[in-house]
């Protein structure tokens, strides 16, 4: 578990504003305030004093965001208590899954589909909208936001998008995060309402965790929204591994 909070201490902070505060790596996204993208990671055994939570609380305040914590409670079990006395709730309690190649499973796209790396800066564009739209946020999409996009394959990132071959349009999306020691992430799965259970969600992870694979990652993982969409990573050799815990302060 140290392994892998160690893989989001370094991949979080890749183009995000950092700073240490106490035991805690704080990372702030430049140009939004959303919840997801402007969190602290605390260290290894953290186990801050009052004063030290008052100081990440005001380092989020002062730049108008909300003070907010992601970690995998394993690598830090004392900490939730002393963020619930401080005054901070629990947001939600998020499984965590891994996977091994020895234990993959391939799911292909269904027909009429296909799965693919985009293309091109519309191809960027219409995957970030259907993300957005998929997890409930405006389909609008700024120029920067795409070009972020399809700059991050540079960096190691490997994006995937379902496409309705018929309809011609761009219906999902996801990401598996660069690969660090052997070690990767899948994240931001979704796929619009209107084309959910076909099996779409399955076979971008797959495709993605597959990628990964052939890059020489040992260890994929992810944190599916709920035990529904859980079972489906299951499917394609995904076990639970632990558990991740979101906090915040309003």
């Amino acid at each position: 578990m140290s392994a892998i909070q160690k893989y989001v201490r370094t991949t979080a902070s890749r183009g995000r504003e950092t700073e240490r505060v106490g035991p805690f790596l704080a990372t702030y996204s430049p140009g939004t305030h959303h919840p997801m993208l402007n969190y602290a990671i605390p260290d290894d055994g953290a186990k801050p004093t009052p004063a030290e939570i008052g100081a990440l609380t005001e380092a989020f305040r002062r730049r108008g965001l909300l003070p907010r914590l992601e970690y995998f409670t394993d690598v830090a079990p004392d900490l939730e208590n002393l963020l619930v006395e401080a005054g901070y709730a629990i947001e939600r309690r998020v499984p965590l899954m891994t996977c091994t190649p020895a234990r993959f499973a391939d799911h292909p796209a269904p027909g009429g589909y296909a799965i693919r790396e985009p293309e091109s800066g519309e191809d960027y564009r219409g995957m970030r909208s259907a993300q957005n739209r998929a997890y409930g946020d405006p389909a609008e999409v700024t120029e920067e936001e795409t070009e972020r996009a399809r700059k991050s394959k540079a960096a190691g990132v490997t994006s995937a998008l379902a496409e309705d071959l018929a309809a011609d349009e761009i219906v999902g999306g996801g990401v598996a995060l660069e690969v660090v020691d052997g070690t990767t992430e899948i994240a931001g799965i979704g796929v619009l309402d209107t084309h959910r259970r076909r099996g779409l969600g399955a076979a971008l992870a797959a495709f993605l965790t597959q990628d990964a694979y052939a890059k020489g990652a040992h260890t994929a993982f992810l944190t599916p929204g709920d035990l529904g969409i859980g079972r489906m990573y299951a499917r394609l050799g995904y076990r639970p591994a632990g558990e991740s815990v979101h906090l915040s302060l309003t």
